[in-house]
């Protein structure tokens, strides 16, 4: 697998279509830390990191009666492309009704938090 992050965003979005309640994919300290930036903002409802040998994060999704609470979960930063925005060049998505998720030097956290501590990194995804 070339990108496990886009593995897991295409997990999260065929699981939501699908309307299924919950959603598994490997472990990583990467990944887990995108499922508590979703959780922290509200896209999804819980998650828990299980196994032994080989750890597997499960992804509980949130849904507002029939329909999926992220409507839209796209990578913006790929392995042939990436993506880097300084502090100050921080996009908005939505005109801040999206949520951007960053990779910074101070760890990964959404496009607000990296303006107000004045970091800039690599933007992983955008949710909306």
């Amino acid at each position: 697998m070339t990108d496990p992050i886009s593995d897991m965003l295409t997990r999260i979005r065929n699981a939501n279509r699908a309307l299924l309640p919950q959603v598994a994919v490997p472990h990583s300290k990467l990944k887990e830390s995108i499922a508590v930036v979703l959780k922290r903002e509200g896209y999804v409802a819980d998650y828990t990191v299980d196994g032994a040998p080989f750890k597997t994060i499960k992804i509980k999704l949130k849904y507002s009666g029939r329909k999926p609470i992220i409507e839209g979960l796209r990578r913006v930063s790929r392995p042939g492309l990436r993506r880097y925005a300084g502090a100050t060049e921080v996009p908005r998505v939505l005109g801040g009704l999206g949520t951007t998720i960053m990779s910074t030097s101070e760890g990964i956290m959404t496009a607000v938090q990296a303006r107000k501590k004045n970091v800039g990194g690599e933007m992983l995804c955008i949710v909306w």
